[in-house]
């Protein structure tokens, strides 16, 4: 690598063939044709022949730079390549175009199960991944103990990992490719696995790890831990680099994309309406109190949010749920109509629900509003996504002196009550 990157990616792609994975109930006459026809379909593959209708690219055209010390996270919807870019960084897959360049030796933490063999203990993997990384033993036994300590796994390090809880599998398998001391740590999606006060200490170790020199990527759907943690941030859509840069503009950028509209008001007729067969969106608005669609609200009045949607087929214990988002990708609360509806059956034509906010309720700034909607413990009916923004405007507590913003996700305006005592004493403490 002639400058000072530690990770050079140039016009890197990568194309999968729909279809191509091999049955596993194959003859060996049909095997051996297979291999023996191999070599001449991926001629064809590389001629551009076939490859219309029964291939996709995951990724495609990626270019990046990455400096020595550097946070950067790595967001996108779902099948924007995330953890395909990963996996050819962590060299799991290989591109199918392009050329990385990567500057001392790469530890991985990917979805849970891979990177450790589950026949082996904890302890056993750790020096297995330690001699991956191409350290000696000697090595490994001076980390050893920091390993084990930062897991919490002391008692089942003896233990095959195949018996780990996930979480146990996530911490173990984080502090080990933490603390080897690779000069490119990647970390995927999967610390969600973990409870929060371990998320906490694994994002002030990256943080150390950023500080020590060394170089992170960082995927995540949580926004929160993206700002907190990334000092640069790539936002990736349909397999291509859509944005490179600021954290807080590429975060913005990441929440833009997929809001329908600005207006307070998204509507959908035909086959583009999200849902399936047996239930889909029509329409979705928020409204003031004269019934008026718009999306800056003040934090003093209330707000109704009305969702239409039409059943198909009929539906019993169907539950719509509705969530407020911060711009820092945090829930701010979730409802259902199920508090209402119970165990009804929906029979097919087209409804219109409604949910209130009360005022005094939310605090100032942005909000993504996801509707989702399923049977729970069967079957997810329409996928949970952001369609439309609000914006909220003055104090949280409604006409309070303090006029800046509250702290916390939401701010109520609670009952409180006072009375004077009598006497010196307060009868009741």
């Amino acid at each position: 690598m002639s400058d000072c990157s530690a990770i050079r990616v140039s016009g890197l792609g990568k194309q999968y063939v729909l279809g191509g994975a091999e049955s596993g109930n194959e003859s060996f006459r049909e095997m051996l044709t297979g291999a023996l026809s191999a070599p001449f379909r991926r001629l064809k593959r590389l001629q551009g022949e076939g490859a219309d209708g029964d291939s996709f690219w995951a990724l495609k055209e990626v270019n990046f730079q990455i400096k020595p010390g550097e946070v950067v996270g790595i967001i996108g919807r779902n099948g924007a390549g995330k953890s395909t870019l990963l996996k050819i960084l962590s060299r799991i897959t290989d591109p199918t175009e392009g050329r990385i360049e990567m500057r001392g030796r790469v530890s991985s933490l990917l979805e849970v199960g891979t990177g450790f063999h589950p026949e082996l203990t904890g302890r056993e993997n750790i020096f297995l991944n330690g001699a991956i990384l191409g350290m000696s033993r000697r090595e490994i036994l001076d980390k050893f103990d920091a390993i084990v300590e930062f897991a919490e796994v002391e008692k089942f390090l003896d233990t095959p990992v195949k018996r780990y809880s996930s979480g146990m599998y996530v911490r173990l398998a984080f502090a080990v490719a933490a603390h080897l001391e690779p000069e490119i740590l990647v970390v995927d999606e999967v610390l969600a696995v973990g409870d929060a006060a371990f998320q906490k200490k694994c994002l002030g170790k990256m943080q150390d790890v950023g500080r020590e020199g060394r170089t992170v990527l960082f995927v995540s759907h949580n926004m929160g831990m993206i700002r907190s943690l990334c000092s640069r941030c790539i936002l990736l859509s349909s397999g291509s680099v859509e944005l490179d840069g600021d954290v807080g503009e590429v975060v913005e950028a990441y929440f833009s994309s997929g809001i329908e509209t600005e207006e307070g008001e998204v509507q959908w007729e035909g086959d583009q309406a999200p849902g399936g067969k047996e239930i889909c969106l029509r329409g979705i608005r928020l409204l003031d109190a004269h019934g008026n669609a718009q999306s800056i609200f003040d934090a003093a009045a209330v707000m109704d949010v009305e969702i239409a949607y039409e059943v198909f087929e009929p539906l019993r214990g169907m539950r719509l749920n509705l969530q407020f988002v911060t711009q820092d990708g945090v829930v701010a609360f979730t409802t259902t109509d199920h508090h209402q509806t119970g165990e009804t059956t929906l029979l097919p034509g087209r409804y219109v629900a409604k949910c209130r906010i009360p005022e005094n309720l939310l605090n100032q700034g942005g909000y993504m509003i996801r509707v989702h909607a399923g049977i729970p413990g069967v079957r997810v009916l329409i996928e949970g996504r952001e369609y439309l923004r609000a914006q909220v405007v003055g104090s949280g507590a409604g006409g309070s002196f303090y006029k800046e913003k509250w702290a916390g996700v939401v701010a109520p305006k609670l009952v409180w009550s006072m009375k004077k005592k009598g006497g010196v004493h307060c009868e009741g403490f």
